[in-house]
């Protein structure tokens, strides 16, 4: 069965597009049972971030005065005088949506070896959440960890891999003059000694209506498997009642 277009009609007159993002990841793990060699273990992870703080500190005017430092009544032990801090700023800190699985060495101390970001749409709504986005993938990387992306998002035009291949001054041929903003991608940086690093992708377009594909997902240096995403993503869907 094809991809479906998960973020318009028909599909999300019945379904939301989080309900195929949240399960989804349960069921590749069980794909990856499957295929994973001995002493490696999958495990999802969802997070849900949120476009909203609250603030539930409230100031008291009798209390200790917050600029100063000093008490409001007499006596006491006598305080360090608070700095003024020098700026402040308005500043977007909410988290991030986060829907992945996350593969293990087991042997090695659970040390992380890949994973598989499934983008959501905040994850990519505007430049700052698509910098952060981006900025995990390259921090990722930079440890050793091979990173797939996963992109069904068809209400956002960015692409991320792209934006990350911008990060490290670089572009992908493969791409065009318009890059695809459905589409899957694996990653994987190989140091070398006294030399830049390289980094590796495999990058496969999407389309609603066509399957999607099989990417590989690198274990160490030379332990590889090749992870189906169409029986996963239909399974999902299956038990949804998505058709």
């Amino acid at each position: 069965m094809p991809l479906r277009d998960h973020f318009h009609s028909p599909v999300n007159d019945r379904h939301s597009w989080d309900e195929v993002h949240g399960g989804w990841p349960m069921e590749m793990v069980r794909d990856l049972l499957t295929i994973l060699p001995a002493g490696f273990r999958a495990a999802p992870k969802v997070h849900l971030g949120s476009a909203f703080e609250v603030d539930v500190c409230t100031y008291d005017p009798g209390s200790d005065d917050p600029d100063t430092g000093t008490s409001s009544t007499e006596g006491g032990t006598a305080t360090m005088v608070a700095l003024s801090p020098t700026l402040t700023v308005e500043a977007d800190l909410s988290e991030q949506d986060e829907y992945e699985i996350r593969i293990y060495d087991a042997e090695r101390g659970r040390t992380l070896v890949a994973a598989i970001e499934i983008v959501s749409p905040s994850n990519k709504d505007r430049p700052a959440t698509r910098a952060v986005f981006v900025g995990k993938l390259a921090a990722l990387l930079q440890q050793g960890v091979c990173v797939s992306v996963v992109d069904l998002v068809s209400i956002r035009q960015a692409n991320l891999y792209a934006q990350l291949l911008a990060l490290f001054g670089r572009s992908d041929p493969n791409l065009g003059e318009t890059p695809p903003h459905l589409y899957a991608v694996t990653l994987r940086a190989r140091k070398r000694r006294k030399k830049v690093s390289l980094l590796d992708a495999w990058f496969y377009p999407m389309t609603v209506g066509q399957r999607l594909p099989t990417i590989p997902l690198w274990l160490s240096p030379t332990i590889r498997v090749m992870l189906p995403l169409e029986t996963s993503y239909q399974e999902t869907c299956r038990i949804l009642g998505i058709v």
